[in-house]
């Protein structure tokens, strides 16, 4: 079992079938019984999927001290996931909505509040962050102290700077240049040579391990140690309903496996069986595989 701190967003987030995009305007629909919200968020999502794997989580996220803060605060305690580094600080807890069709597209709309100017003391958190194998930064403003406090501590991080095209960007520069593994979306990266647009990446930050998310394509690592890439194919386990989390799906199971001690390889593979499971339900947080599933479907598929 590894001791993972995740620091990241956490929110309500309603999803809604559409029939196609782009949407052609009309005033009412009755998707019934096809409507849902659920608690989510790119560090909900990363948690949800470590504590099922069997990791000791430590969870750091914001919130506003309104309905839906404490619906989400009481859904947290019920599930044991501690709560004394959830701090209600915002002016209202973030929300998000996605459409989706029935190809698994997905449109997100995200509404982050004051999420993005809020900060806090992580000089508290320094008795689990001595014990983590592994910190996990979401790229969220208020978590910048934490990658210079990790960096102190010599701990490994891990971050997703997901839909990433300019390798200058000022917001990302903190995430990329203290993360040991990286974890990008090819979406910003269509009229790019990804391979190429990796190495410059390594070369201006020295990051251990890269991993660009391709979606029904795959997966692309590249390990510095020995310079090499490998592309990992996309598996097929059930049908789509809606891509949304697959990237953070992707990432955490990866994070699991490569903290149990298996190479980045496998642990890629192992990342991609959860990814493909995961799209089978609508909801980001919802619909992770179990370690004992993901080795099933990998005798199966590798």
């Amino acid at each position: 079992m590894a001791n993972i701190v995740v620091s990241g967003l956490i929110n309500i987030e309603t999803s809604c079938p559409i029939k196609e995009f782009p949407i052609e305007y009309f005033p009412i629909d009755y998707p019934f019984g096809k409507v849902n919200s659920c608690i989510s968020g790119v560090g909900f999502n990363l948690i949800t999927n470590l504590k099922q794997l069997g990791n000791n989580i430590t969870f750091i996220s914001l919130l506003g001290d309104d309905l839906f803060g404490k619906l989400i605060f009481n859904e947290l305690e019920s599930k044991n996931i501690p709560t004394k580094n959830i701090y209600k600080i915002l002016s209202a807890t973030p929300q998000s909505v996605i459409l989706f069709d029935s190809l698994g597209k997905r449109e997100i709309y995200c509404d982050l509040k004051d999420y993005q100017e809020a900060a806090i003391d992580f000089s508290p958190i320094k008795k689990e962050l001595e014990k983590a194998d592994i910190v996990i930064a979401c790229n969220s403003n208020f978590n910048r102290p934490l990658l210079k406090l990790a960096s102190q501590m010599n701990k490994k991080i891990a971050t997703d700077v997901h839909v990433f095209s300019n390798i200058d960007d000022e917001y990302n520069k903190d995430f990329l240049e203290n993360a040991n593994i990286l974890f990008m979306s090819d979406e910003g990266l269509k009229d790019i040579n990804i391979k190429d647009f990796v190495l410059e990446i390594h070369s201006r930050f020295n990051n251990e391990i890269i991993v660009v998310g391709c979606g029904n394509k795959g997966a692309l690592l590249f390990e510095a140690d020995n310079n090499e890439f490998t592309e990992i194919p996309a598996v097929y386990t059930r049908p789509i309903v809606a891509t949304s989390g697959a990237g953070d799906t992707l990432f955490s199971s990866f994070i699991h496996f490569f903290a149990k001690g298996n190479n980045p390889k496998e642990s890629l593979k192992l990342a991609s069986i959860a990814a493909s499971y995961k799209i089978g339900e609508a909801g980001s947080s919802k619909g992770f595989l179990n370690e004992s599933g993901i080795f099933d479907y990998f005798r199966q598929l590798f």
